[in-house]
C-alpha cells in the first residue's frame, strides 16, 4: 500500500491539544472520571470490574459487551458485532480490506481525513462535496452520478464531522435503497448519533440494509475517548469475517478493562446521552451569543446533530492565520479548514471548526473575545 499522508488532525493536535490552554475544538462530548462511571454500574458490571482478569480478550469482543452494543439497533444481532480499537482501526481494516485496487469508492467531503486518505491508498476514490450553499445537504443524485460499474463502497459520515449536518430521513433512506440495489457497501460513520437536540437520530445503516456497515465508538457521543472501544455493526458475516481475520494482524483484542468499562457505560446509555445532550443545549447559547457580537467576522449555524460544528470566518486575514494567532497569543485552539481540505473535491478555505460538547467554554470564548478587542 503507498504511504499515507499526514494526518494533518493528529499533526496539528499533536502540536497543540495539550499545549493550548482552552481546546475549544474538540471532537467528543464532556468526559467522566472514572469513579463516576463506575457508579453508573449495575451489580453484574461492578462484579466484573472488581474481579476482572486481565488476561488476552476475544477478538470479537467482550460478549456482554457485543450484546450491549447489539441492543443500541434495531436490526442487529450480538454476533453482528465486531469491536474495534476505536473508530479510526475500524476504518482502517475496512478500507484496507473491503477494497481491491479495481474497486470505485465515493467518499463525501469534507470529512474526517482517513475516510478518505485509506481508501485513496488502496483504490479509485471519487468525492462528493456537502456544499454550504445547500445547507450540507446529502445529495443523492450527486452521489449516483460518480457510481460506476465497479462502485464497491459509499463512504458518509452523519451526523457529519465537521460540519454537525445530519441528512434530511428521506435523503437516506434513498442513498440506503441505492446502494442496497446496486449491490455497493454503504459504510456508515455513526459515531455522533444521539446527539441530536431538535430531531430524532437517523435510523442506522445497518439497521436498514443487511449489507451496510455501521461505525460507532465510544469516544464522540459517549464521551469515553480513553476507552479506545469502537464497533462495526454488519450483518453480512463474511464481511465480518474479513475484517475479524484482519484484526488478527492490528491489535488482536481489545482491552479488558476497556471492554467492561465500555459495558458499564452503554447500559447507562441513556443517562449519558442525556448528560451530553444537556451540555450541547447549555453551551449553544453562549456561542450564539459569542458569534452574535461580532456579526462582521462570524457566520455561525448550531449543528443539525453532534457536538461539533464549522462556522465561517470573514476577517480579511483569513481564516488560518486567525486561527494561528489565536492559539499563539491567547492559547484557544481551533481547527482550520485546511485540516479539512480534500484532494477528490474543493472544500471551503473559510472555515473553522468547534466543538460544542465540552463544559464551562465561557473563560475560553472570554479569551477569544479579549483577543478579537485587543486587534
Amino acid at each position: 500500500m503507498p504511504t499515507l499522508p499526514d494526518f494533518r488532525l493528529e499533526t496539528h493536535f499533536a502540536r497543540w491539544e495539550f499545549t493550548a490552554r482552552y481546546h475549544l475544538t474538540a471532537s467528543d462530548a464532556q468526559t467522566l472520571p472514572l469513579s463516576e462511571l463506575l457508579a453508573l454500574a449495575d451489580d453484574d458490571g461492578r462484579e466484573r470490574w472488581e474481579s476482572l482478569a486481565l488476561g488476552y480478550t476475544e477478538v470479537r469482543g467482550l460478549p456482554a459487551l457485543r450484546e450491549a452494543i447489539a441492543a443500541t439497533y434495531a436490526e442487529a444481532q450480538p454476533e453482528d458485532i465486531l469491536c474495534f480499537a476505536g473508530a479510526e482501526e475500524g476504518i482502517y481494516l475496512a478500507m484496507r480490506t473491503l477494497l481491491e485496487p479495481s474497486d470505485h469508492v465515493v467518499v463525501l467531503t469534507p470529512n474526517y481525513q482517513a475516510a478518505e486518505t485509506v481508501p485513496s491508498a488502496v483504490a479509485q476514490v471519487t468525492g462528493v462535496a456537502l456544499r454550504p450553499e445547500d445547507g450540507w445537504a446529502l445529495d443523492v443524485d450527486a452521489i449516483e452520478r460518480t457510481l460506476r460499474p465497479n462502485t464497491r463502497m459509499v463512504s458518509v459520515n452523519f451526523p457529519n464531522n465537521p460540519t454537525g449536518a445530519v441528512a434530511a430521513p428521506e435523503a437516506w433512506q434513498r442513498l440506503v435503497d441505492l446502494c442496497t440495489e446496486r449491490g455497493i457497501l454503504l459504510f456508515s460513520d455513526e459515531v455522533y448519533r444521539g446527539l441530536e437536540l431538535n430531531r430524532d437520530p437517523l435510523p442506522q445503516a445497518t439497521d436498514l440494509s443487511g449489507t451496510a456497515l455501521s461505525l460507532n465508538v465510544m469516544s464522540k457521543a459517549y464521551g469515553l475517548p480513553g476507552l479506545r472501544i469502537g464497533w462495526i455493526a454488519c450483518r453480512d458475516q463474511a464481511v465480518l469475517d474479513r475484517l475479524e481475520r484482519a484484526k488478527h494482524y492490528t491489535t488482536i483484542c481489545n482491552s479488558a478493562p476497556s471492554e467492561v468499562l465500555a459495558l458499564i457505560a452503554l447500559r447507562a446509555r441513556d443517562q449519558l446521552l442525556t448528560r451530553n445532550r444537556g451540555i450541547v443545549a447549555a453551551n449553544l447559547p453562549l456561542f450564539t451569543a459569542f458569534f452574535d457580537r461580532y456579526p462582521d467576522l462570524f457566520e455561525f449555524t448550531a449543528p443539525d446533530g453532534g457536538c461539533v460544528t464549522y462556522p465561517r470566518y470573514l476577517g480579511p486575514d483569513g481564516v488560518e492565520a486567525m486561527c494561528e494567532s489565536l492559539v499563539e497569543q491567547a492559547g484557544v485552539l481551533l481547527l482550520p479548514s485546511s485540516i479539512y481540505s480534500s484532494t477528490l473535491t474543493e472544500t471551503p478555505t473559510d472555515r473553522f471548526r468547534i466543538g460544542l460538547g465540552r463544559q464551562n467554554p465561557g473563560p475560553a470564548l472570554a479569551a477569544w473575545a479579549d483577543w478579537l478587542e485587543q486587534r
